[in-house]
């Protein structure tokens, strides 16, 4: 089992392997409830860590991980002659939902 990633919270480790999961990829969250130590010991070592049952899958876990963390921002113009970026749906100029 390959250690692929540390994750800065246990949220994020835990959707990440939900994500993997989806893809076919089987991973686990480590050091699940090491937080609460984070003072005691050095923080980097109390992180949740997202490790891989099958080492012949990291390059696909790290090419979707990767995917995930560069997903392209939208942008839309208004009809009000505002730019909406992000994920925004309404404009949050005049109130205007995104056009479909």
């Amino acid at each position: 089992m390959p250690k692929l990633i540390a994750a800065p919270n246990i949220a994020i480790a835990t959707l990440w392997v939900d994500v993997l999961a989806e893809a076919g990829i089987a991973a686990s969250v480590q050091r699940y409830f090491m937080s609460g130590l984070a003072g005691e010991m050095p923080p980097d070592q109390c992180q949740p860590e997202v490790w891989l049952v099958h080492a012949e899958q990291e390059p696909q876990a790290r090419a979707l991980l990767d995917e995930l963390a560069n997903l392209p921002q939208r942008r839309w113009a208004c009809t009000c002659g505002e730019q909406v970026e992000g994920g925004f749906e309404t404009c949050w100029q005049c109130g205007t939902a995104m056009p479909g």
